[in-house]
């Protein structure tokens, strides 16, 4: 697998490559500017379980804000560049324990060795970011538009200006909003470099289409053993692609730690408000750091089967629903008090 062969990179107090764990990154949308707003999101959104966080840096008061940001989370911080390599340089003097940059439209050779200058001096990752979106006319005109191959060809000749500087702490992004050339060119590049990838399908929409994207194009990608890092990009709520990424990890086999809840889909056999049950279990997951399986069951046909299978369950009756605790009924509760008692059951679970 391509992330068993990646190199090791040191992110702050985390590392990636190598075979380590794929790590769950997200982006703050406050102003970076305001301590006081990006340290709260961050902190909900290490609660969330985010471990590693990306601020924009527009502006030389953004890039200074870093190092108080740095002091009050307790993730990796990567700064956010484009365009201004002195925001890059001042980011890093602040504290960035990584950069993102395209060294395409920073200045020049010589602002990349400058960029790359003071990385090497302090030992700090630069994540070599392309879009499908910020491709160069010569690319587009080569391969007759935005195509896979030409991702590719963009963010190697950015990654060997970093080479050319003498540097090989590097991670690489490729993305696109377009799931299917996102995974073929991750295809193609995982068959050219050993360089640690962060993975994500770009402008992916809203809540509920950017998660169906995001799922199928991650799913496929890290599926095949490529990606280091993720991020689920959706409009909206930053907690919510963190939800979202650690659910398409357990999915996939790649994250253990996370409370999982399952539920049918009802139909006309279900006799209790199954869909608005479920939706508060769901809720109520986030406030439990535990590795189980719950799974919420409308009825009497696959109920008690799927129920018991879960390390805690509920199958539904009329009016009323069995409380399974790891395969064995505890108890017979009526609907009004199911989601009460299963919460008893998680405050005390062991």
């Amino acid at each position: 697998m391509h992330r068993d062969n990646t190199r090791k990179i040191q992110i702050g107090s985390r590392q990636i490559g190598g075979g380590s764990p794929v790590l769950i990154q997200s982006m703050t949308n406050t102003r970076t500017q305001d301590v006081q707003a990006t340290v709260a999101q961050i902190h909900r959104l290490e609660q969330a379980g985010c471990e590693i966080v990306r601020c924009t840096v527009p502006d030389g008061e953004a890039a200074r804000a870093l190092a108080e940001i740095k002091r009050q989370i307790h993730i990796p911080l990567v700064a956010d560049i484009h365009f201004d390599y002195k925001m890059a340089i001042a980011a890093m003097e602040n504290g960035a324990d990584k950069i993102r940059i395209n060294p395409g439209n920073i200045g020049g050779p010589d602002k990349v060795q400058a960029v790359v200058k003071t990385a090497k001096e302090r030992q700090i990752p630069i994540r070599v970011g392309v879009n499908s979106g910020s491709l160069e006319k010569a690319v587009l005109e080569k391969y007759g538009g935005v195509t896979a191959e030409g991702i590719v060809e963009s963010a190697l000749d950015k990654v060997h200006m970093i080479e050319e500087n003498d540097y090989e702490n590097i991670v690489i992004s490729i993305k696109s909003s377009d799931v299917l050339m996102c995974v073929r060119a991750h295809e193609l590049l995982a068959a050219r470099i050993q360089y640690p990838v962060h993975v994500g399908i770009t402008e992916a929409g809203t809540v509920w289409s950017g998660n169906i994207k995001s799922a199928i194009g991650l799913g496929l990608i890290l599926g095949q053993g490529i990606g280091d890092t993720v991020r689920v990009s959706l409009t909206g709520n930053p907690v919510e692609e963190v939800k979202s990424a650690k659910l398409i990890l357990r999915t996939l086999g790649l994250r253990e730690g996370c409370f999982e809840v399952v539920s049918c889909p009802t139909c006309g056999r279900t006799r209790i408000d199954l869909i608005g049950l479920a939706s508060r279990v769901e809720q109520l997951a986030a406030d439990y750091p535990l590795d189980i399986k719950v799974a919420v069951m409308g009825c009497a046909v696959n109920g008690p089967g799927e129920a018991r299978e879960a390390d805690l369950g509920i199958a539904g009756g009329e009016k009323e629903g069995l409380l399974f605790k790891k395969g064995q009924i505890l108890r017979k509760v009526p609907e009004d008090q199911l989601l009460q008692a299963l919460q008893k059951e998680l405050d005390n679970w062991k």
